[in-house]
């Protein structure tokens, strides 16, 4: 476990610490009180309180017990199991290239029922095409100076990607209308791209919404977000990804996701945005 204070793993831990001693001190009850509830010796109750000691699921359970809160125990244990993988930096994860951070997620976009997905930067990763995603990974590699594999990587996008075409697979797709004209890279490629996009939006398994420019907002536009069925949120920043698996965060995610497609337009206005960015290439 990192233990510098400036870790962002460790300041989750933290925040998981202070929400149980919270708790402890909510339900009236002293360190050495709760370690008796639950069987512990006291300085192991000291030891969670103060982000010392990571708990286990089982010492959440039996702490959030102890106070007579056991229902908020799903929520600290989701947050607790993923205080080291909540945000790992892009140059982390891209430390040996692009492609096996591609080939470890096929298997959670292989298993996903339901993708919902809120694109406000570029197209989302399961729509590209092999010249979009081309042009986009160049400019990571050289942005993040990480290592240059973006043929490899290209080949294990697209083959993510089949998810689109193969299997029991629903997609609710939610893009801000300026990632339309957005040019990622030498510009050539972006009419491939809408006129894939076109197509793609015509199968039955795949709901695409464009949010307007000029669209009424009861949400500001965030950043791009992919939420897989309703276990995980993937949150991508400029230099990291985030990671949630809280239900409560998640539930948050996708109300955020109801309220952006309430602003979208679908079917021909959807299309009519496409066609309008493809005349301006």
């Amino acid at each position: 476990m990192p233990t510098s204070p400036l870790s962002t793993a460790q300041a989750a831990r933290a925040a998981i610490a202070a929400q149980l001693d919270g708790m402890r001190r909510d339900a009236g009850l002293t360190g050495h009180e709760l370690a008796l509830r639950c069987g512990w010796h006291k300085s192991k109750a000291s030891r969670i309180a103060r982000a010392k000691t990571a708990p286990s699921d089982d010492d959440i359970r039996a702490w959030c017990q102890a106070c007579g809160v056991a229902d908020r125990a799903a929520d600290l244990i989701a947050a607790s199991r993923t205080a080291e993988s909540m945000y790992v930096h892009w140059r982390q994860i891209h430390r040996d290239g692009m492609r096996r951070v591609h080939e470890k997620t096929l298997p959670l976009y292989e298993r996903t029922a339901h993708f919902r997905v809120y694109a406000s930067n570029v197209m989302p990763g399961m729509l590209q095409t092999a010249d979009y995603a081309t042009g986009l990974l160049r400019s990571i590699t050289a942005f993040q100076d990480t290592p240059d594999d973006v043929a490899d990587a290209v080949r294990a996008r697209l083959n993510r990607s089949r998810v689109v075409h193969e299997g029991n697979h629903r997609f609710g797709l939610l893009l801000e209308e300026a990632v339309l004209y957005y040019q990622v890279g030498d510009g050539t490629e972006l009419d491939g791209q809408l006129r894939y996009l076109q197509e793609v939006m015509s199968r039955p398994n795949v709901s695409l919404g464009i949010i307007p420019l000029g669209a009424r907002r009861t949400v500001w536009p965030l950043e791009a977000f992919y939420v897989f069925d309703d276990a995980q949120v993937a949150v991508e920043t400029l230099t990291a990804e985030i990671n949630i698996t809280a239900p409560g965060e998640i539930h948050t995610y996708l109300r955020a996701f109801a309220e952006l497609a309430r602003s979208a337009v679908y079917g021909a206005a959807a299309r009519d945005c496409i066609a309008t960015a493809l005349a301006t290439l």
